[in-house]
């Protein structure tokens, strides 16, 4: 039985791919990457140290340091967030029907503890998330389960009880890892990523999300 609801933040809540592909293409040029759409799509699910680490090993840079590059890549995406954050359709609708069921709703996201909170805060839901939990904590980001396996442990539910809800192919990955059902909503960056396709079931917007979805065939009952 589906007893929690785990949601990807990401390109899933929340508008935010654009800002962090803006704030990559403001930060990485500074440092010699010949930064692209299309290298950014294959960023999509790391973790923000991870990212750094990923363009540092193709376009190697001496200096700044990563740590620096990453600080000043997270600030130039916090400072967007609270200019222009919005939720994705059906996003504020899917929280509301959950709160109402009375389904405990967690976020295991990739993103730094401190843009978690901005986007919980800006789009008014952060009460309703029992748990917040970053990838930034664990050993390794997705497409390991680590952040969606604490997370469960965290809300008191086994992972095979959770459904997680991802945008991402490393997400999906991920949370078919950690051995949870997992619904895929994927981005435009991530409708050809294959690994979208291991998910149980794939919505093209969580506007077509519905309760129903918790236990029909495919999901576990």
């Amino acid at each position: 039985m589906i007893k929690a609801v785990i949601f990807d933040m990401d390109g899933l809540l929340v508008d935010s791919e654009p800002l962090w592909e803006i704030a990559k293409m403001r930060v990485f040029p500074k440092v010699g990457v010949p930064m692209t759409r299309e290298l950014s799509a294959q960023m999509l699910g790391l973790r923000s140290d991870e990212a750094v680490l990923f363009l540092n090993d193709r376009f190697p840079w001496e200096a700044p340091s990563l740590v620096d590059v990453e600080k000043e890549l997270l600030d130039t995406m916090a400072d967007l967030l609270r200019q222009q954050t919005s939720a994705l359709p059906g996003a504020l609708s899917v929280i509301g029907a959950l709160r109402e069921a009375g389904i405990p709703m967690a976020i295991a996201s990739s993103s730094p503890q401190r843009i978690i909170d901005i986007v919980l805060k800006e789009l008014g839901i952060f009460e309703d998330m029992m748990v917040s939990h970053s990838a930034e904590l664990e050993s390794h980001g997705k497409p390991h389960p680590a952040v969606y396996l604490t997370t469960a442990r965290q809300l008191g539910v086994r992972p095979e009880e959770c459904l997680a809800l991802e945008d991402s192919g490393n997400g999906v990955l991920a949370a078919k890892s950690a051995k949870m059902q997992c619904i895929a909503v994927p981005s435009k960056a991530a409708k050809s990523d294959k690994l979208i396709q291991i998910a149980d079931l794939a919505i093209s917007s969580l506007a077509d999300f519905t309760l129903s979805m918790l236990t029909t065939s495919g999901l576990r009952a």
